[in-house]
């Protein structure tokens, strides 16, 4: 049977065993929605469970194989990495609170199945910034950010340092003191993320957010973000991490309460309302109820139906197969929003206008 193709990559990772019997044309533009979404592995980790190795035929089975193993050595890689940023930051005193992919793979959470990353993200008290960064160049990470106006905006403006990269391996580690840009419109508490952090068993000195705080983190940085070509991914995490972390006691209770005390409502809301319509996630009821009534929720039928118009595209995946006349217009201005939750007008037309024209040749090239 025919699947529609806005549904097939949806259907492999909510229910894997709906890939049994599709046809080698629903197969290669699986593989390729995939692909373009930075899901390819995952829909691999979901055939892998459902044990339905035997049922794919020989070509997708190659791509998937390819997908998995690359995704294993990521995490290779990304464990003996953090017990090198843990033993460079040992004589600060400071704890690392992984934070995003890092964290769900340490944690052995089911978010990470599957789950490409790149580097490597922690979070620290502000204060402690300057101690940390150094302690991290003594180790041979250096600032990958070269101009003056890169290196002024991040530290004045941003949540994080910019990005530093490891001289020989090419790691990278992006050291956060926020979840949100300081010249952003909301300003959650850091210490009180930090304070909440929980240790991750068998790894001394490494925390991780606690649950509702790693799903609160994961939509902020979806909800706010800009970029949305692999905004599919990033509710594939926040599924993931309802499905799991939902089933302890007291986590449906704490979050909606949890969001309200760190300004977390809209971006709270469109996660459990994106997840809830496009991935099935068992949302409760009473949670939705609760989260529509909080302060900061959208309060206006009209303002969700339009965000509804822009996020039901957006975050469909990357591939000319599930987008409309309208999804290069929704995701242009899902990116404007993104810019104008992080920065005030003022800043954000200068911020604009000078990566306008400093732009690199081959950037521009690669964006046209």
């Amino acid at each position: 049977m025919s699947v529609p193709s806005i549904q097939l990559l949806v259907n492999a990772l909510v229910a894997p065993a709906s890939l049994h019997g599709l046809g080698m044309a629903e197969w290669d533009l699986l593989i390729r929605q995939a692909r373009n979404s930075d899901l390819l592995a995952r829909v691999a980790a979901g055939c892998l469970a459902e044990g339905l190795g035997e049922q794919i035929p020989p070509q997708p089975k190659m791509h998937l194989e390819s997908a998995a193993t690359l995704v294993m050595r990521q995490e290779r890689e990304l464990r003996w990495e953090v017990a090198q940023i843990r033993d460079a930051l040992a004589s600060t005193g400071v704890p690392i609170v992984l934070l995003k992919g890092s964290a769900y793979v340490m944690a052995g959470l089911a978010a990470a199945r599957g789950r490409m990353m790149s580097d490597v993200d922690i979070l620290v008290p502000r204060d402690s910034l300057a101690a940390v960064e150094s302690a991290l160049m003594m180790k041979g990470w250096v600032s990958a950010a070269q101009s003056a106006y890169d290196q002024r905006y991040y530290r004045t403006w941003m949540h994080e340092l910019p990005p530093m990269r490891h001289f020989k391996r090419g790691t990278i580690i992006d050291v956060h003191h926020a979840i949100l840009p300081m010249s952003g419109r909301l300003h959650p508490s850091s210490e009180k993320l930090l304070s909440a952090a929980k240790p991750i068993g068998g790894n001394d000195g490494v925390k991780a957010l606690a649950p509702v705080d790693m799903v609160l983190h994961s939509a902020t940085h979806l909800f706010h973000e800009g970029d949305l070509e692999r905004g599919m991914r990033g509710l594939v995490d926040i599924d993931g991490l309802l499905r799991e972390l939902g089933r302890q006691d007291g986590f449906w209770q704490a979050l909606v309460p949890r969001a309200i005390e760190l300004e977390l409502v809209r971006p709270l809301f469109y996660a459990l309302r994106y997840t809830a319509l496009m991935l099935a996630t068992p949302v409760p009821e009473a949670t939705m109820s609760e989260v529509r009534g909080s302060p900061g929720a959208p309060r206006f039928g009209p303002v969700v139906s339009f965000m509804d118009a822009l996020f039901l595209r957006a975050l469909r995946p990357n591939h000319a197969s599930t987008s409309d006349i309208w999804t290069p217009l929704a995701r242009w201005l899902l990116y404007l929003r993104g810019h104008w939750l992080r920065m005030p007008p003022r800043l954000l037309l200068i911020h604009l206008v000078r990566k306008t024209l400093t732009r690199k040749p081959r950037d521009a090239a690669r964006a046209a």
